[in-house]
């Protein structure tokens, strides 16, 4: 038997017994789990049971952010073996659909996502069974904690990618969690210019000043679009919306120049957002959706492991995995300047 931590009504958590997982399939990976971290769409579970159309069936674990090492594989698995330190890929896709074949799998027909409602059990669990497609080996050089932390930044790299050219560019960046950062640094890496932040948490844009944003602003106490538009009079070449509150997508729309682009990363907590159809027509202003990521966990780990990237500063709670409510409750609060906690599982 193994344990694990499961959802089991809004803002309750328990321990539980299960099971260990066996490897069913040859590519399989049996997985002894390391460390998780702590993402904002877990605590959209975690406070109101759902995001969107998927919806938290009691009990429930959640968890996508891990990292660990192997203990088996099964017979035709060739990327790993046991012993070896790995970065775990979420997405398990089926490698079949049209989306697959035109090399889209982050929008699988048939995805299965760990710790998404309907799909997959999250990773808060000592053991993990994944596709060996989705494991990731790690240099010795590099931590567990980074290795997790590759889920986010490869969110922030796919966003970079689909956006613009960074070089020279002039980038907004609206919302300095986790997701925030992790769209700062590889725009930073890739040439932007001038990166200007907002966060209605003071802490946060100390933290993103101090690697690497050139001006951050809180929106409850300034005005930032007309404090962006003082630097930059004619505006910014795109703007990446990390937070999805309806305020900010407002703001990313007047900080941003005729032919700009709002690429929306950040999961809106309610079911329609809205835009100024005379200001977006008027500017042509471009907008896309980012849908977490698609073959970019290898650079995010080689931009961590060359040191490219520095992801080390975002972790500033770990907890162990018998504490892992008191991790929930305390990102969910936004408390103690948190921006990222992680579940220790006390694996090397």
């Amino acid at each position: 038997m193994m344990k694990a931590v499961a959802l089991t009504d809004l803002r309750e958590m328990d321990t539980i017994d299960l099971s260990d997982p066996q490897i069913e399939h040859p590519k399989d990976v049996r997985i002894r789990m390391g460390t998780v971290g702590v993402c904002g769409s877990d605590i959209h579970y975690y406070t109101t049971g759902r995001i969107g159309s998927q919806v938290v069936q009691y009990p429930y674990r959640v968890g996508h952010e891990g990292a660990g090492v192997v203990v088996e594989t099964g017979p035709e698995v060739t990327r790993v073996k046991p012993g070896d330190r790995i970065a775990i890929e979420p997405a398990i896709s089926c490698w079949e659909c049209d989306q697959c074949k035109v090399g889209r799998h982050h929008t699988c027909r048939n995805l299965r996502f760990l710790g998404c409602p309907g799909q997959a059990e999250g990773c808060l669990s000592e053991f993990l069974v994944m596709p060996e497609e989705c494991c990731f080996p790690i240099p010795d050089s590099m931590t567990l904690d980074q290795a997790a932390l590759s889920e986010p930044l490869a969110i922030g790299v796919y966003a970079v990618q689909q956006s613009i050219p960074m070089d020279g560019a002039k980038v907004g960046i609206l919302g300095m969690g986790p997701i925030g950062l992790s769209v700062m640094l590889p725009a930073r890496a890739k040439g932007a210019s001038r990166i200007y932040v907002t966060d209605r948490i003071d802490a946060r844009l100390d933290i993103a000043r101090q690697a690497g944003a050139d001006w951050g602003g809180n929106p409850d106490t300034e005005d930032v679009v007309a404090a962006i538009e003082e630097r930059e009079p004619y505006n910014l070449d795109v703007v990446f919306d990390c937070c999805g509150q309806q305020e900010a997508l407002d703001q990313a729309v007047e900080m941003l120049k005729p032919g700009g682009k709002l690429m929306i990363v950040g999961i809106p907590e309610v079911d329609r957002i809205s835009f100024s159809i005379d200001k977006l027509r008027r500017k042509e202003i471009a907008i896309q959706n980012v849908r977490r990521q698609v073959d970019c966990v290898q650079e995010a780990l080689d931009l961590i492991a060359t040191k490219a990237i520095d992801v080390d500063f975002m972790v500033t709670h770990r907890y162990p995995f018998d504490r892992t409510k008191t991790a929930f409750d305390l990102v969910a609060g936004y408390e103690d300047g948190v921006v990222k906690a992680m579940i220790d599982f006390g694996v090397e």
